[in-house]
């Protein structure tokens, strides 16, 4: 079983991230596996050790990425791949990681392709499923139950606070959603191991794409961190008070009214 998951670095979000001018100051800020790619990861993992095969970790990012593919690695990950772009674009986008992933994976004969339903930064959840239809690949997105026999998948997913079951053949792509596993944490072992395993450092040259091929379709204008929340106000007074001093605000103040 050929299995690869993609992997994306993201900002640890329990972290207080700092803007200048509109811009995330990356000095400083602490970086991890995005969460749900964790959950990617150790499902990856576990279908390798049922059905066999390996397990091929791949992220479109600059050499900093290698501590968290050293991470997956170190979880149980057989090898990783880091597709750098940082040279030939200025400010990737969507369509732009998921032209360079789906080119290097064109190659692999990949069997299942993992992802994490959503990265924490941006939260698009359009990277996976873009990767699947530019491969022409069958693809099922927030799946919590994945079983495997022979060339067929019956996958469980998500939708709209129920769960649907779905049968479907291979090569396949899927989304973690939490409540698939339990992501493991490194144990010593496994760090030290991860340290030998293969790390594979990767251009646009040598997966023979050309930047005008990869060239960004969406432009920030601006970020900015959301307004500070306003103190709570306590209504006194008797009740039929404290009705028509919230009435009053509610038009007032809240404008809803």
């Amino acid at each position: 079983m050929n299995i690869f998951v993609l992997l994306k670095r993201t900002f640890d979000t329990e972290e207080a991230i700092q803007l200048e001018n509109g811009e995330i100051q990356e000095d400083g800020a602490e970086f991890i596996i995005n969460p749900y790619d964790e959950y990617a990861v150790e499902e990856a993992i576990q279908k390798r050790d049922a059905l066999g095969g390996e397990v091929t970790v791949v992220t479109v990012g600059p050499e900093d990425a290698d501590k968290e593919l050293r991470t997956a690695l170190a979880m149980g990950a057989d090898k990783a791949v880091r597709i750098s772009i940082e040279d030939d674009v200025e400010d990737a986008d969507h369509v732009t990681i998921s032209k360079v992933l789906a080119t290097y994976l064109k190659e692999q004969d990949a069997d299942l392709i993992f992802a994490g339903n959503v990265a924490i930064d941006g939260g698009s959840g359009q990277v996976a499923p873009r990767v699947a239809e530019l491969l022409d690949m069958n693809y099922v997105t927030t799946i919590t139950g994945l079983e495997i026999d022979g060339t067929t998948a019956t996958v469980t997913r998500d939708v709209e606070g129920d769960t649907e079951v779905i049968e479907v053949a291979l090569p396949l792509l899927v989304t973690a959603q939490q409540g698939l596993n339990e992501p493991r944490y490194p144990s010593l072992p496994g760090i030290m191991k991860a340290k030998k395993k293969p790390l594979e450092e990767l251009e646009l040259m040598d997966i023979d794409l050309d930047e005008d091929e990869i060239e960004a379709k969406i432009e920030t204008i601006e970020r900015f961190l959301p307004e500070e929340k306003k103190a709570g106000r306590i209504l006194e007074g008797d009740m039929s008070t404290q009705v028509s001093e919230l009435v009053q605000l509610l038009r007032t103040e809240a404008k809803v009214i």
